[in-house]
């Protein structure tokens, strides 16, 4: 960036940190951040133009490109906070400082610099040439670059976050007075030809930029919409196995119970056998009381057993009971987090497809905008040319 103003004969003449917004062109009375960070905002001088402009750059990104014209102002609308409006560019540039010494100091320098091009052009004016207004930005167009205005933009509100910012450095202490040129070294015509060869490649590389843009938050969204889809994918797969895992719990229980009716049922036919054993032995003399004695035995023994069998059962069924009720509420619990998870997927995958047809729209719209304009610099080519030859 350094070096393409060096050949263009532009030197840097102050520079400053800090927090850059624009307009929202929507609203026209809230501010949108164009810097994620305090950049360097600088002003440069240029030579060969005795032209002053504000240049800002974040990454690849140009946050500010303005011309100071005369009829500029500068607001401050807070103590660490400003703001100018730039006409041709269509927009209103906010900057918020550390400081409210560091504001003043930019407030100073554009006044100067405001000032030096006001006498810059009144120079060139009593020598008796006719002199236009240079274009403001690289986002000015052929139609509004014919029409002037006062730039006294309105007064908003200082954006959030803007109260700790870095410190401005000044690079020049002192300002250069530009020197008398001649409508020639002004390089400014009244002619709309000059000014259509000097806007069209300007506007045609901001509109260029904007679309590399959207595509790259298009790309983007389709990424972010792919993500979702698999992890619903993942949280519908998990939700199958936790299922899985529920019906087989309910297959164990019911396994258990089928073994306890069938213990029950070979202990009541134990009964019956000695029952029937015991009837049959009745009147039997000593070997009839030996199997009494075996037989009473043997029933205590079965009613320990018995005992024992419906302490063992009552305590499967307090287990079982436990733990599936616990078994059951966890998976219950993760079933109704997993669905809850997978409907605020869903409607993540829902907002970011609205937004992947919102941002298509938008390349849409830019792109009848791009045809709308270069059919207007071909009017005005016809034009030109028409008058050329009459």
């Amino acid at each position: 960036m350094t070096s393409g103003k060096d050949t263009m004969g532009e030197q840097p003449i102050f520079s400053c940190k800090a927090h850059v917004f624009h307009i929202d062109p929507k609203t026209k009375r809230s501010w949108m951040p164009a810097s994620s960070t305090a950049v360097s905002v600088s002003f440069f001088y240029d030579n060969s133009r005795s032209l002053y402009r504000i240049i800002s750059v974040e990454g690849q990104k140009a946050v500010i490109n303005s011309t100071v014209t005369p009829n500029m102002t500068f607001t401050k609308t807070s103590q660490k906070f400003g703001q100018w409006s730039d006409i041709r560019a269509n927009t209103v540039y906010g900057l918020g400082f550390s400081s409210e010494v560091e504001l003043q100091k930019f407030i100073d320098k554009f006044n100067e610099v405001k000032e030096a091009t006001r006498n810059a052009i009144s120079k060139v004016t009593l020598n008796g040439a006719n002199v236009v207004t240079p274009v403001s930005s690289a986002n000015a167009s052929p139609i509004t670059s014919r029409t002037t205005a006062t730039e006294s933009p309105d007064n908003l509100l200082e954006p959030p976050g803007s109260a700790a910012l870095p410190q401005c450095q000044n690079k020049d202490d002192e300002i250069p007075q530009p020197r008398s040129h001649s409508v020639s070294g002004l390089q400014v015509s009244d002619s709309p030809s000059h000014q259509v060869i000097q806007e069209k490649p300007l506007t045609d590389m901001q509109l260029k930029y904007d679309n590399d843009r959207l595509k790259l938050a298009l790309a983007q969204s389709s990424a972010n919409a792919k993500k979702w889809e698999i992890e619903l994918a993942t949280l519908k797969s998990n939700n199958a196995r936790l299922t899985s895992a529920l019906q087989e719990s309910t297959a164990n229980v019911d396994e258990w119970k089928r073994q306890l009716a069938s213990l029950k049922e070979e202990n009541l036919r134990m009964r019956s056998k000695y029952q029937a054993d015991l009837e049959n032995s009745q009147g039997g003399g000593d070997i009839a009381d030996e199997l009494r004695k075996e037989i009473h035995s043997l029933r205590i023994r079965v009613d320990q057993l018995e005992a024992e069998l419906d302490c063992k059962n009552n305590e499967l069924k307090l287990q079982n009971s436990s733990q599936k009720s616990n078994e059951i509420q966890v998976l219950q619990r993760e079933n109704q987090e997993l669905i809850d998870t997978a409907k605020l997927a869903q409607t993540e995958l829902d907002v970011a497809l609205g937004a992947h047809e919102s941002q298509r729209q938008v390349l849409v719209t830019l792109n009848e905008q791009l045809a709308s304009r270069i059919q207007d610099l071909v009017t005005i080519h016809d034009e030109i040319s028409t008058a050329l030859q009459t």
